[in-house]
């Protein structure tokens, strides 16, 4: 990916990063989080816990600063991450937190985020 793709896409509001993500990584058939002797999570505003994830490495990398700047880019395959990780979040009851850029991200229940990758993934 080239850097003006990278700013431009670091930049676009959260739902529209959200249906890059969903997109890519069907295309891609991976996802990416951060990991450092366990994966990366963040909380909400009520403290409900998060786990974010990115569409590629370097959006992941970008976010890997301040509290998670020892954590590197790791990659899961789409498949293991519908059919192991999103019932695994689900019933730890946390939330994706989709495409975060030091700003803001999409959070949305599990269900919804199968749901959209599942359409996508039909396109194929």
């Amino acid at each position: 990916m080239n850097e003006k793709e990278f700013e431009a896409v670091i930049k676009l509001p959260a739902n529209i990063r959200y249906e890059y993500f969903i997109k890519k990584v069907v295309d891609f058939e991976e996802v990416w989080g951060l990991y450092d002797d366990g994966w990366a999570m963040t909380s909400d505003d009520d403290g409900g816990m998060m786990i974010p994830f990115w569409p590629k490495k370097e959006f992941a990398e970008y976010c890997a600063f301040e509290e998670w700047s020892n954590y590197k880019a790791q990659s899961i395959s789409l498949d293991e991450f519908i059919n192991e990780w999103l019932p695994g979040i689900e019933e730890d009851q946390y939330k994706p937190s989709i495409f975060w850029n030091r700003d803001d991200s999409a959070v949305l229940a599990v269900n919804v985020l199968l749901k959209d990758l599942d359409q996508e993934l039909e396109k194929y």
